[in-house]
């Protein structure tokens, strides 16, 4: 399979630049797989496709603002985007100019209020660097970084928050898991009011997630590893639901993978901590998985062949191309998709 079949054409001004002023006022589209219907709707008319003892999966992970501007002892100025916590106060981090910053590198950032130390290069070429500092590492993040945001928004965040879900809890992510932008406070009391479950699972989303696939063989590509957990009380609800003949509807594609990750041939799952490059393309057979409500992807990317596995390539290209011509907006500042 080539991933030359995963393209398609996007106006560049139909890439989302800002968020939209209220969460669940974006548009929705919406797939019915067996019926192959496409229809368009607002976000919080969600509701109306969710029946009572249906479980929404989603991912309750915290951006942290990982991008750092600093200055070697020399004076040069350098970029910092913090991967992953390895241990303690050593992280995996992309740096600018990487030829510029060796093992013993120091780099200071805010008059001293952080500084690092490049200590290895890893593979791939980002290093491994340890931080020094006096007070809490999160909230020096808070005070001097700045959010990661993708590559294609080139506009400026004016609120921190609105690159961050309403429920998110948990510190680790370099990106937001977008499909959760949707959702408002008043619309997740609305859910439950109406008898639909909410599970939580915790996956720190990678910088990975943005980074091209290079193979010309879908089959050739290798999945970035992001470290996830789920709770035995979210388990169980799952493993509820699926017993009883309800669906489990996963909030983007990140909660997608942790679920695929862990569930059992009978879509079962279990508390679970681990890492996971789970690798979803047309062809898998999902063992847990109902639904999905989603953001649009870029074109050749994995995240769009997660989706052409879950409701089959042709119909979500046919629904890509109908997004374009209906101007929906595109990528994670843009609109959504459920498919169920």
């Amino acid at each position: 399979m080539k991933v030359s079949e995963f393209n398609y054409e996007l106006p560049e001004q139909l890439i989302a630049q800002t968020p939209i002023k209220k969460r669940d006022e974006s548009r929705l589209m919406v797939l019915n797989k067996n019926k192959q219907t496409i229809e368009h709707k607002i976000f919080k008319d969600i509701i109306d496709y969710l029946e009572p003892g249906d479980v929404l999966v989603r991912n309750n992970t915290k951006v942290i603002p990982a991008r750092l501007y600093g200055k070697k002892e020399t004076g040069a100025k350098v970029e910092f985007l913090l991967l992953n916590c390895l241990e303690g106060d050593i992280w995996e981090c992309i740096v600018r100019p990487g030829n510029k910053l060796h093992i013993g590198t120091k780099v200071i950032f805010k008059e001293g209020l952080l500084e690092a130390e490049i200590i290895d290069t890893m593979k791939g070429g980002t290093r491994k660097v340890k931080f020094h500092y006096k007070g809490i590492f999160n909230e020096i993040l808070d005070k001097i970084g700045l959010m990661p945001l993708p590559p294609y928004i080139h506009e400026e965040l004016k609120q921190k928050d609105r690159y961050q879900t309403v429920y998110a809890k948990y510190d680790g992510s370099s990106a937001a898991p977008t499909a959760g932008l949707h959702f408002t406070e008043e619309l997740l009391t609305k859910l439950q009011k109406k008898g639909i479950e909410i599970a939580n699972v915790t996956l720190h989303v990678g910088i990975g997630t943005f980074r091209p696939v290079k193979v010309e063989n879908v089959e050739n590509h290798e999945m970035h590893t992001e470290h996830f957990y789920i709770r035995q009380e979210d388990a169980n609800k799952i493993n509820k639901a699926k017993q009883n003949g309800k669906r489990i509807i996963a909030i983007g594609t990140t909660s997608c993978r942790v679920l695929e990750t862990i569930a059992d041939e009978n879509g079962l799952v279990k508390a679970t901590e681990g890492d996971t490059k789970i690798f979803i393309y047309p062809g898998y057979k999902f063992k847990c998985l109902d639904g999905l409500i989603t953001n649009f992807h870029l074109p050749q990317s994995t995240l769009l062949m997660l989706v052409s596995a879950f409701a089959g390539k042709e119909y979500i290209l046919k629904a890509y191309k109908e997004a374009v011509e209906e101007k929906y907006r595109f990528f994670s500042f843009g609109d959504a998709m459920l498919i169920y």
